[in-house]
């Protein structure tokens, strides 16, 4: 059933809209977002509150009713909206709005609720205006601050028009300030599919360096992920050998780089280089010849200068 709805729906989608789409990407609306601050100085960072508890069910069946024929999957939608939803201690709880997160068919109806609550209504009323939107979570970016404030207004106004409410501290107006600028404001950061924008070092590639404005990983994800790292206790695992290490991390730790390294990666090596220490500590538990921290230097050393590549993370980043 997501399959063929998806089929209907995905050519009548925004082009700003990214989520959970096929041949579409969180990388995409990074790049798309950080391009667009580069020649728009203002824009607003929206949080909808709750949005998977929130949204009305009615809306979300009047949504699938206009783009599908088959009764069939209009009654799938409604039965599956209204499955009770299953707690911790095994117990059941009915709902009245939200949709259960985890179905297959879930991504589907949150784009297309968002597609008609959100999208299609600012194309309609603001056309100007650009945007990227990642299920509930979006950037719009404005020329000033007065109409960064008078949007914040109107979409506010829209959300409640379908059940929804934008979270009153965590949507802020955000001045991307960056070599170009002056003045100052409240906020000048923002955070959105995990990286933080603001202003940065840049380097042309003449060589020449200039204050820019762009994304890198964010302190919320570097966090989540050094609890990760700190969790895996790796030098406490001597009984595992140093090709079980690899196996077990290499496709954790490449993940995270494929994804947060795409921009501004050197922020992403601090991490890097905390599993190297880890690795160190675990090299003199291990083996004994390798207690004394000089010896165990210069074996990381010989080691990572023979096989670069044996962990994922020494091509980017070998010392510690």
């Amino acid at each position: 059933m997501a399959v063929r709805l998806e089929k209907v729906v995905e050519p009548r989608f925004h082009a700003d809209s990214y989520g959970y789409r096929p041949g579409r990407s969180a990388h995409e609306a990074v790049a798309r977002c950080r391009e667009r601050c580069w020649s728009s100085d203002w824009v607003i960072d929206l949080d909808i509150q709750a949005f998977f508890d929130s949204v009305q069910w009615d809306l979300i069946v009047k949504a699938v009713e206009a783009n599908t024929d088959q009764p069939w999957v209009v009654l799938y939608v409604k039965r599956w909206l209204a499955a009770p939803m299953q707690r911790a201690d095994g117990s059941r709880a009915g709902r009245d709005r939200g949709t259960p997160q985890g179905s297959a068919v879930s991504p589907v109806l949150a784009n297309l609720f968002l597609h008609y609550a959100f999208d299609e209504w600012m194309a309609r009323r603001f056309p100007a205006v650009p945007f990227e939107r990642c299920v509930d979570d979006a950037v719009v970016h404005c020329r000033s601050e007065s109409q960064a404030r008078m949007l914040v207004a109107a979409i506010g106004e829209r959300m409640e028009q379908v059940g929804l409410r934008l979270h009153p501290d965590k949507t802020r107006i955000v001045y991307c300030k960056d070599g170009r600028l002056t003045g100052s404001h409240e906020h000048t950061a923002f955070d959105f599919l995990g990286f933080t924008f603001r202003t940065r070092g840049v380097r042309s590639r003449h060589g020449i360096v200039f204050t820019g404005f762009g994304p890198a990983v964010s302190k919320t994800a570097m966090g989540r992920m050094s609890e990760t790292v700190r969790s895996w206790r790796v030098h406490r695992r001597t009984a595992l050998s140093v090709h079980d290490l690899a196996r077990w991390l290499n496709p954790i730790v490449s993940g995270w780089m494929n994804y947060y390294g795409r921009f501004y990666r050197s922020e992403f090596y601090p991490l890097l280089r905390r599993i190297n220490v880890y690795l160190v500590r675990w090299m003199r538990k291990k083996y004994k010849r390798l207690r004394t921290f000089k010896r165990a230097l210069a074996a990381w050393k010989r080691t990572t200068r023979q096989y670069p590549r044996f962990f994922a993370h020494w091509r980017w980043v070998p010392e510690f």
